[in-house]
Order: C-alpha cells, then structure tokens, then sequence
C-alpha cells in the first residue's frame, strides 16, 4: 500500500480562493476521491 501525502495549506481567507480550490479538486481526483466533489448532500446537513 502506498500512502501519499499531499501539503497544502488551508485556506485562510487571503489567498486566491480559485487557485485553493483547483488544488483541492486536483488532489480528489489524484486520489480517486472525486466522488466526494459530485455526491449530494443530506437534506438535513448545513
């Protein structure tokens, strides 16, 4: 099993907020977790 680790800074509001979030999409695809960009939400969930 190979673990791979990604370092990216959470987003802290100043940053460019796209660029943050192109790097996150980039990593759950990467990592075969985009399922989590596409799934709907529960209905009772903020």
């Amino acid at each position: 099993m190979t673990i791979t680790r990604f370092d990216i800074d959470k987003f802290d509001g100043i940053t460019d907020f796209n660029l943050w979030q192109v790097r996150m999409t980039t990593i759950l695809i990467q990592s075969n977790l985009e399922k989590v960009l596409t799934k709907k939400q529960p209905a009772d969930m903020n």
